[in-house]
């Protein structure tokens, strides 16, 4: 994507377009809304000090889930949180009461469990596959891997999960 306009009209447009997928994302990688919701900020913060060094992007959607990656992996280096099980034996609920729908039927909690399930580089490719809806090629990008190599793996962490969706309520206990 040539910069035609502004960086700052870029990343506002970025941002209508791409903001609550890239909470989404962040959300179900780290199990905390809060958390979710600055790395989101801090994603479209350097995405415009990126754009704004005048920086050319060929791809927005996927320089912001570069970015994003980036600083959950760094979240996770910085600090030692607690599983989700002992975070939910301490009180925390993953659904939150900020009333907001991510305007899905699916219930939250469930996914979050499920996800929790599978190996951290799993669950990273499940959420960018099938919650942010990116193709084998875009993650592959993101994540400097060979598509094929980026299918091959979905189709595992798939299988991972085949248990658990046939048994939903597997998923609580």
């Amino acid at each position: 994507m040539k910069q035609m306009t502004e960086p700052s009209a870029l990343i506002e447009a970025a941002y209508e377009d791409y903001a609550d997928a890239i909470f989404r994302h962040c959300y179900l990688r780290v199990s905390n809304r809060d958390v979710g919701k600055d790395l989101m900020q801090d994603t479209f913060i350097k995405a415009y000090q990126y754009v704004k060094k005048g920086a050319e992007v060929e791809n927005l959607r996927a320089l912001l889930y570069k970015i994003a990656n980036n600083l959950i992996i760094d979240y996770f280096r910085k600090s030692k949180e607690a599983s989700l099980d002992a975070l939910q034996e301490a009180g925390y609920d993953p659904a939150g009461s900020d009333g907001k729908d991510f305007g899905k039927t699916l219930d939250e909690a469930a996914i979050v469990q499920t996800l929790a399930k599978l190996r951290p580089e799993d669950r990273e490719l499940i959420v960018m596959r099938y919650i942010d809806d990116l193709k084998p090629r875009d993650i592959a990008l993101i994540l400097n891997l060979p598509a094929n190599t980026v299918s091959v793996r979905i189709h595992r962490a798939i299988k991972e999960l085949e248990p658990y969706l046939k048994n939903p309520h597997e998923v609580r206990s």
